[in-house]
């Protein structure tokens, strides 16, 4: 992790000096503003990461002899055929479209996305469909 936060450090100073090069040169504040806001994002990262690896110490992943037994087994559950980011994506989508175009496009798109995050925190809280052929259990 410490390389990583040195990663995010070194983008946050580099976001900095850019930052003052360019208004220093385009004296244009908005581009000004967003480029101190992508170092400052940076420095948050870095800081948080650094910070994060003084505190649990070296990961199997920073020292170079470690094996992938090492590693934590265990990384939480991830379902592998969920089909809901689909309409999330859709809904995002339009909902984004709706703000350029057309404002009933952002309710439409506000639905489906609602749709969609509602599938996704109760999908696995329904009962099991069944399939043909499928039998009682004892």
């Amino acid at each position: 992790m410490k390389v990583s936060g040195l990663l995010f450090a070194a983008g946050a100073i580099f976001f900095f000096a850019v930052a003052g090069a360019y208004w220093y040169i385009a004296s244009e504040i908005v581009g000004t503003v967003a480029l101190l806001l992508t170092g400052g994002l940076g420095a948050l990262i870095g800081f948080y990461v650094l910070f994060t690896d003084g505190r649990i110490g070296r990961l199997p992943e920073d020292r170079p002899t470690a094996q992938i037994s090492d590693a934590d087994a265990d990384y939480g559950f991830f379902s592998p055929h969920s089909w809901w980011p689909l309409p999330v994506a859709a809904g995002a989508a339009v909902t984004m479209l709706g703000m350029i175009f057309a404002v009933w496009l952002i309710l439409a798109g506000a639905l489906l996305l609602l749709f969609g995050v509602a599938g996704m925190i109760f999908e696995y809280h329904r009962p099991e469909y069944r399939t043909l052929g499928d039998t009682e259990p004892e």
